[in-house]
């Protein structure tokens, strides 16, 4: 069986810049071609007289047989390749990667009891503190309730059955339901973990779940075979709740000004919407069951 744990250094300068050439349509770029092309995207050559560099040099970067690319290069490459911000700031950490080290296990650092109290004071949002994994290191009460009503709520303090949101995406059948944009959903948190494994290579757990993930799910081996890259998760999401019906939200990611990582993820409605009184209702139906 593959060693799960060196699953995201498999990701190389040339494995990105390939995914993203091909992911680009000639026309859109104004490059005439004539006839069938034998491969998808744009060739080595076209992308290389978009960024203004010899095709040599590029095929060299691609094959890995280059690791002395300046930043004015990469810069040319992002334009051409017409990356995201997100998929730019991958492009230089993939170019220009850190010395090599053992792996390690990194410890997830403890939750502050300050945001502990800060999730708790939200008592008209749903909130999540999560790491740079999506291991639920917290929640509040209504952000158990609608992501994971069906986990026992004290499992986030229990590090050996830790919740992780990307897990429970793919591989619980209860948390996959809530998303009625399940693919959305999916491509989004695909992408967020790929730009994760490229801030934290030498980490042996993000490694492990990623490893798992691609041998239970062949939809994250599609996804992740990708390599999109993508930032924090903002704006509306639209959930199907089992107790409250379909509802839809803003979603928030705040990171703490800590240095260790752990973002917050609010859930809220504004004043009067459905949407906040289907979580008024929420935790109305689950105080009546206690």
């Amino acid at each position: 069986m593959r060693d799960s744990a060196s699953l995201p250094d498999s990701t190389t300068l040339g494995d990105f810049l390939r995914s993203r050439r091909n992911g680009l349509k000639p026309e859109e770029l104004g490059i005439a071609h004539h006839g069938l092309r034998r491969v998808p995207g744009l060739r080595r050559e076209e992308l290389a007289q978009l960024a203004g560099v010899s095709p040599t040099y590029y095929t060299r970067l691609e094959q890995g047989q280059s690791h002395q690319a300046s930043t004015s290069v990469l810069e040319a490459l992002a334009d051409a390749l017409r990356l995201t911000d997100a998929e730019r700031a991958h492009l230089h950490r993939l170019a220009r990667p850190e010395p090599s080290r053992p792996r390690r296990s990194a410890r997830t650092a403890p939750v502050r009891p300050s945001t502990r109290r800060l999730l708790d004071s939200m008592e008209n949002a749903a909130a999540v503190l999560t790491d740079h994994r999506t291991d639920v290191l917290a929640w509040n009460r209504l952000g158990h309730l609608l992501l994971a009503g069906h986990l026992d709520p004290e499992a986030p303090d229990r590090p050996s059955d830790r919740p992780n949101l990307t897990r429970m995406l793919f591989l619980d059948a209860h948390h996959r339901d809530l998303h009625p944009r399940w693919n959305q959903a999916a491509t989004c948190a695909v992408a967020a973990l790929r730009n994760a494994a490229g801030r934290h290579r030498g980490d042996r757990r993000l490694a492990g779940l990623i490893g798992e993930l691609t041998m239970n799910s062949t939809e994250f081996a599609t996804l992740w075979s990708k390599h999109s890259v993508g930032g924090h998760a903002y704006g509306e999401r639209q959930l199907s709740h089992p107790e409250v019906g379909d509802i839809t939200l803003d979603l928030e990611t705040l990171t703490t000004p800590d240095g260790s990582g752990h973002r917050i993820l609010i859930y809220s409605a504004p004043e009067g919407s459905p949407a906040q009184a289907a979580l008024r209702l929420l935790q109305i139906q689950a105080q009546r069951k206690l």
